[in-house]
């Protein structure tokens, strides 16, 4: 108990400030300081703020949409920015920047979407433009584009919730019933804690057609129908099957997006009209201009922006002589006019963020806006139901209407008429009080027959309602149908145009890198040195990290390739050029950072393919090993990443490079050695391949490593080797168990 209440006594401290004022501090452990304090303000910018809902809506986006929407904005004309911003504070409070800079990137003048919200008028900046600034928002002017109606359809039929906005004044939508998969077709990105969301955009047309067959057929592919991410400011997307196909299996990938330009021959110029969407012109004109003042780019005279009304225009002028072609090439893999698209389709489903790929975001999408349809027709069905119930009570009073008179007429008090009716017909009070505000006028024999016509209409409509509320496949027609009417009436042609690798002519970067002679080290840990032979001839003792030590040393060439393998099953391929010269003194570059490698990605192997006519060896853990022929990693990029670098089914245990086939010794955790014959083996072409079963294991043991047999200390190789596979090896001798320790003349 004293412990206690000493620690009791400790979580209040009594401090003295510069100017001798007291204060009291209260001590509280980090985990309570997280949960109290930091969960709750994590939780509210992932709810409420940064990661879009399966309408495609953000909440300042839907506050504003709204706002507009009941300001009469959706028909009636432009009203100042200002005030719309005014007037969506009372349902965002956090400040009229925000507002307007929300409506800025909804807006066409920005061109940010392909479908923009907001029909604007004035200065809105430009997307594309890093210094371009929008005017004040009382300068421009604004209203919702006609494309809203598809937004706000029945949004007053209860299609949706609705909830008390931040002071309980009024009440907001919490989704907007989009008739369309919106998610998809207008970009969004933002950023949370911890997490993050990066949607691009898609063709209306497209994605109404691929929810439409999706709808249809849940195992169709949807490449069929939806080609690649299209992007408002255009440009080229170059189409690789593999990361589309990832993006709409997981939600996760990138694409590359490549800019459009013109070589102008009487003027000797280049135009540059359409750039990807996630870079500026002023951002691609200052890497141009560090590139000339570096001497990398000589063929370049002068480049301005002339970005006018009719659009964008970067224009380059060009030295005599120059190839337009090569130097664009150049400009491509220099600068970013070609940019890659990182797609991370991060959303909120049920209050839950969900990263998707496309084919489960359109079935979300289908199941929410199913509910929205089935809210739809039971708020109609509820309506006529009221309306026939009228007519009913009517009924009874137009077959005698001469006895509802006379009850009427006999009826002393006011305030008796209702009771008199319903006692006297046998209906109820809110067919009574509809009853009695009948005008005198309307009792005649063509009301009564509109009346009794209108009763008949209802109950064939209401029977429709009820049937069609019962029918999945009916309610799924009507969606389809909603979605045929917008991809007909809004649909446009895609922006950017979808190029394939084949059809792209890549610069021959070897004409300009020098080649000489270089000796390549590279450690375990993932450090790489490219050292001249003039260099190396002057340097001592190689500088490495504490506990690292060499894994490769091998003398090339400046121009060579190189084949970085990591453990998460994915291969790095870059250029020696593209490492600078280094010195034995430094550790030299580290390649996890060098090639951006994934947070907790580690170097497995280092290899040089040559002309991509050897190998790749891989042995596994449950004894199996892989052969993969070279040629299935040669790309036509200088560098880039390949996922499924080789098979994930089990943990690799040993890497190797091989130009022909060769004896290699594959060691057990149970003391026994195979020798192995490369040639025993076939060569597949496929990557992730899980290869064949080599050595047979005994109970728990595992594969421990695989080495060149010219690495070993094996000297009676007889004795371990196997002409048939699998094989068991056999117990490794004393005298065979060390391995060769390779003299390397530094």
């Amino acid at each position: 108990m004293a412990r206690k209440k000493k620690t009791e006594e400790n979580k209040h401290k009594e401090v003295s400030n510069v100017y001798g004022l007291h204060a009291e501090i209260l001590e509280q452990p980090i985990t309570q300081t997280l949960e109290i304090n930091f969960m709750p303000y994590a939780m509210s910018v992932i709810m409420s703020r940064a990661i879009p809902e399966i309408d495609g809506f953000k909440p300042s986006h839907r506050k504003l949409l709204y706002t507009m929407y009941k300001m009469g904005l959706l028909s009636g004309g432009r009203t100042k920015s200002a005030n719309i911003v005014g007037q969506t504070m009372r349902l965002n409070p956090h400040g009229d920047a925000a507002i307007y800079e929300t409506m800025v990137r909804l807006s066409r003048g920005y061109e940010a979407l392909l479908h923009p919200f907001v029909d604007s008028k004035g200065n809105f900046g430009k997307a594309y433009s890093r210094d371009m600034a929008y005017a004040a928002s009382r300068y421009t002017e604004a209203k919702l584009d006609s494309f809203c109606q598809e937004l706000f359809r029945d949004i007053d039929s209860d299609t949706v919730d609705f909830v008390d906005n931040y002071d309980s004044t009024m009440k907001e939508p919490s989704l907007l019933p989009t008739t369309f998969p919106n998610v998809l077709v207008s970009a969004n990105n933002g950023i949370a804690v911890g997490m993050a969301s990066n949607i691009c955009g898609f063709n209306l047309r497209e994605v109404c057609n691929a929810a439409v067959a999706r709808i249809k057929n849940p195992k169709c592919d949807l490449r069929e129908y939806l080609l690649a991410p299209d992007f408002p400011t255009g440009g080229e997307l170059i189409f690789n099957d593999e990361e589309i196909q990832n993006i709409y299996d997981t939600g996760k990938g990138s694409v590359k997006v490549r800019g459009k330009w013109r070589y102008v021959k009487d003027g000797n110029l280049i135009e540059i009209y359409e750039i990807p969407y996630t870079t500026t012109t002023e951002t691609i004109i200052d890497k141009v201009s560090d590139l000339i003042k570096a001497g990398k780019i000589k063929e370049i005279n002068d480049m301005r922006d002339e970005t006018d009304l009719s659009g964008l225009k970067l224009t380059i002028d060009l030295k005599r002589g120059a190839d337009p072609d090569k130097l664009m090439s150049k400009l491509m893999r220099m600068t970013t006019l070609q940019d890659s698209f990182a797609c991370n389709f991060n959303i909120l489903i049920g209050g839950y963020p969900k990263v998707m790929g496309v084919g489960e975001i359109l079935e979300e999408w289908t199941a929410w806006r199913t509910e929205c349809v089935k809210r739809r027709l039971y708020y109609q069905l509820t309506k006529k139901r009221d309306k026939l119930h009228l007519l009913l009570g009517l009924q009874k009073i137009l077959l005698d209407i001469d006895k509802a008179i006379r009850i009427i007429r006999e009826t002393e008090l006011e305030e008796d008429v209702i009771p008199n009716l319903m006692i006297g017909f046998g209906i109820d009070q809110v067919q009574a009080e509809y009853i009695a505000e009948i005008k005198l006028r309307n009792i005649n024999r063509e009301y009564i027959l509109k009346r009794t016509k209108e009763t008949s209409d209802l109950e064939t409509e209401i029977a429709e309602l009820e049937d069609t509320l019962s029918s999945p496949r009916k309610t799924k027609a009507i969606i389809v149908k909603e979605l045929e009417a917008v991809a007909k009436k809004y649909g446009k042609d895609r922006r950017t145009t979808i190029v394939y690798d084949d059809e792209l002519e890549f610069e021959d970067e070897t004409e300009e890198t020098p080649d000489y002679a270089v000796t390549l080290f590279v450690t375990r840990d993932g450090y790489l040195k490219k050292i001249t032979p003039q260099s190396l001839r002057m340097s001592g003792e190689q500088k490495l990290k504490e506990g690292d030590r060499m894994d490769l040393v091998v003398e090339t060439t400046n121009r060579a390739e190189l084949l970085v393998f990591t453990d998460r099953f994915q291969v790095y391929k870059a250029s020696l050029s593209e490492f600078d010269d280094s010195k034995a003194s430094v550790l030299g570059d580290y390649l996890p950072t060098k090639l951006g490698f994934e947070e907790g990605e580690s170097v497995a192997k280092v290899c040089l393919p040559g002309d991509y006519s050897g190998f790749m060896l891989f042995a596994f853990e449950n004894g199996k090993v892989a052969k993969v022929a070279l040629s299935a990693y040669n790309t036509k990029s200088n560098r880039r990443r390949l996922t499924g670098a080789y098979s994930d089914k089990a943990p690799v245990r040993g890497i190797l490079c091989l130009n022909e086939d060769a004896d290699v010794a594959i060691y057990s955790t149970d003391g026994r050695a195979l020798v192995v014959n490369t040639a025993l083996l076939a060569v597949k072409t496929t990557r992730p391949t899980i290869g064949v079963s080599v050595m047979t294991l005994r109970k728990k043991a595992l594969l421990d490593r695989m080495l060149p047999l010219k690495e070993t200390a094996i000297s009676n190789v007889t004795r371990y080797r196997s002409r048939s596979l699998p094989g068991a090896g056999a117990i490794l001798k004393e005298a065979d168990s060390e391995e060769q320790q390779l003299a390397l003349d530094l």
